[in-house]
């Protein structure tokens, strides 16, 4: 059994992603500081996966270096050291990294600094990074490889890039032997089939699929639609929705091909290689819930880009894995949790 620290673990991806680490015997440590979570999520993971003992939760700062150090001692301590760490903590809105850059900078990068610091102290050098597509910067309809340019146009991409920077100087340090994936992935939605745990935007939702599912519950009276003069195919933004289990899988799976490697760094997409447009979403969340999403169009975002679709080849030829779902069923399980669950993790 492994032993693995995950920061920002009761957040929207983390959450998932501890379920399957659970499922797959893993033994985890969740380090969350509940800034933009709640502690509810975790509980509901170990209902799920009917196993209280393999999870240790402890509420904190990954910018807390004697918090760090303590946690990686008591592991030890216990007979069980910590063996990799998967990285999911920190601030993650572009709008909020637009007006609060320095808080991105401390949290996203000082952060990380200092849970490199400690992990290699204790001789942890395993690590699946959360990145994100963000540092690509601008595309006009053309996938995005691992070999794209890195462009990020907003602070929260920005804070991205450099952490992998600094994981590719570790890396490069032939003197100790780091194993590091960075998955860059797209646009995680939807939720757990059960409908037990999904994303829970502590305010109002930064990111598109939240609010199309707060439209249809009632909690918002209309969705508002950020540019309709794009160069796409209907003026509206096209992502890569990825649904939340397939990119919980692929961390996993990214894990289990470090642990079997004694030195790697890698980079991969992790998305479907699918493109959407918002208003492709919104008619194809209407179709499968049977519900009408009201929107009105809006001004383009600063920071945002036309189109972020995946090139996923590397991801399916390293990890030995491939999304599984499709945007119905995304629709569908967003839909679940939002219904199971009109007002998040509030109890």
């Amino acid at each position: 059994m492994t032993t693995i620290l995950v920061t920002g673990g009761s957040g929207f991806i983390g959450s998932h992603t501890c379920l399957i680490l659970l499922d797959s015997g893993h033994e985890l440590i969740v380090l969350d500081s509940y800034i933009n979570s709640s502690p509810i999520a975790l509980e509901r993971v170990s209902i799920l996966n009917n196993n209280l003992d393999s999870i240790t939760i402890i509420q904190g700062d990954i910018r807390d270096a004697e918090l760090l150090s303590s946690i990686f001692l008591s592991a030890i301590s216990n007979g069980k050291p910590i063996q990799a760490v998967i990285h999911f903590a920190g601030l993650k809105s572009v709008a909020e990294s637009v007006n609060e850059p320095m808080l991105y900078w401390d949290v996203n990068v000082a952060g990380a600094i200092n849970l490199f610091q400690t992990m290699d102290e204790f001789n942890c050098r395993t690590i699946v990074f959360s990145s994100s597509a963000t540092i690509y910067g601008s595309s006009v309809n053309e996938l995005l490889t691992e070999e794209s340019e890195l462009k990020p146009i907003n602070p929260y991409g920005q804070t991205k890039l450099v952490v992998e920077e600094i994981l590719n100087s570790l890396y490069e340090n032939v003197l100790n032997n780091w194993r590091i994936a960075c998955l860059r992935y797209f646009n995680p939605v939807g939720a757990h089939p059960s409908g037990k745990i999904g994303e829970h935007p502590l305010e109002k939702p930064n990111n598109l699929f939240p609010y199309i599912s707060q439209v249809a519950v009632g909690l918002r009276d209309s969705l508002t639609i950020f540019g309709n003069d794009w160069p796409t195919i209907d003026g509206t933004g096209v992502r890569d929705y990825i649904h939340v289990m397939d990119l919980a899988e692929a961390h996993s799976a990214a894990l289990q091909y470090l642990l079997g490697e004694n030195r790697s760094l890698i980079k991969l997409n992790i998305g479907t290689g699918k493109g959407t447009s918002v208003l492709e979403l919104v008619k194809t969340f209407e179709a499968v819930n049977k519900c009408q999403i009201p929107y009105v169009f809006s001004n383009r975002r600063l920071g945002d880009v036309p189109f972020a679709v995946a090139n996923n080849q590397l991801a399916l030829k390293y990890l030995d894995w491939k999304p599984k779902r499709t945007l119905e069923d995304i629709c569908r399980d967003g839909w679940q949790w939002q219904k199971l669950n009109p007002s998040g993790y509030s109890r």
